[in-house]
């Protein structure tokens, strides 16, 4: 066996209506999620024990599950309780830092026939694993990012199991060496593959639209909010490749990058080559957000 699958964790995961080790957790080869990719899934960071935006994932969860034609199997309440008795069962030394709840819902198990099976019972997983942050020193000096054609599907706004298009765009930077691999679909800026992008110019933030070309990362919604606060323009519009390279600030987000400052993409230098104040005051806001969801669960920040 691989050294890898040799060290899989033994946390608990949630299957089914059932916990258990995740070393004896099993899925039916016929599970359409394995045979088709048949299913959404969500990734809900958790500081502190906290899972942070919990109801704008699960707002997603909803919309993926629609688009796929799956009612959604559980209330938010009950997603919410299976989270927070994984967290619990994790140790406290894992407890204390970023964690992230993943969930993943399938069509369920059926002989293998491409229509969508009527009548089919979802299958449901969730786990508990470690987030590893971006480093203090990489958000301090920036990152760098390489381009490429965005050779996905049309419906990026689903978020689906069906991965293996951000697989092959992410394994483009790792082979580079880079920390990124930002998308462009013709001229047009897309998103990046396991994250979104963000331009900044004249001190205005500008993000591509939420249509089917993009998966519309909670951090949508929480950046624009960072921005009203901090008194920032906040726009969402096509961006076309010159306006990218010609940013005074370029930004990536996600669930574990929160916000992070690219500083070359191709090789070239972006703006003055080192983050920028607009970034800077995201940044602040992004841990302010935090601290107030620790506060609004009962938590000490």
């Amino acid at each position: 066996m691989h050294p890898i699958a040799d060290a899989l964790p033994d946390s608990l995961c949630y299957l089914d209506g059932s916990y258990a080790p995740l070393s004896d957790t099993k899925v039916s080869v016929l599970d359409r999620g394995f045979i088709f990719g048949d299913g959404v899934y969500e990734v809900v960071p958790v500081y502190g024990g906290v899972p942070f935006c919990f109801e704008e994932h699960m707002a997603r969860l909803d919309r993926s599950l629609g688009e796929l034609r799956i009612a959604n199997p559980l209330t938010h309440g009950q997603w919410h309780a299976i989270a927070m008795r994984l967290v619990e069962a994790s140790p406290p030394s894992e407890r204390a830092a970023v964690q992230a709840i993943y969930i993943q819902v399938t069509r369920g198990v059926a002989p293998r026939e491409h229509a969508m099976v009527q009548g089919l019972v979802p299958t449901v997983f969730v786990m508990l694993n470690p987030m590893k942050p971006v480093s203090d020193a990489a958000r301090a000096r920036g990152v760098a990012c390489v381009s490429a054609h965005d050779f996905r599907w049309q419906k990026a706004h689903i978020k689906s199991t069906s991965l293996l298009g951000a697989v092959l765009a992410r394994q483009i930077s790792v082979e580079a060496g880079a920390a990124e691999t930002i998308m462009f679909r013709g001229d047009w800026l897309s998103e990046a593959s396991s994250s979104n992008v963000w331009v900044v110019k004249d001190g205005t933030v500008y993000g591509p639209p939420k249509d089917e070309l993009v998966l519309a990362g909670i951090r949508y919604g929480l950046i624009e909010r960072i921005c009203a606060e901090a008194d920032i323009p906040f726009s969402l519009r096509r961006i076309a490749r010159d306006e990218v390279f010609g940013a005074d600030e370029l930004l990536l987000s996600s669930a574990s990058k929160e916000v992070l400052p690219v500083v070359t993409l191709d090789g070239q230098t972006i703006g003055s080559g080192r983050p920028g104040p607009v970034f800077q005051a995201l940044h602040a806001g992004y841990q302010r957000a935090i601290e107030r969801s620790a506060q609004e669960q009962g938590v000490p920040a």
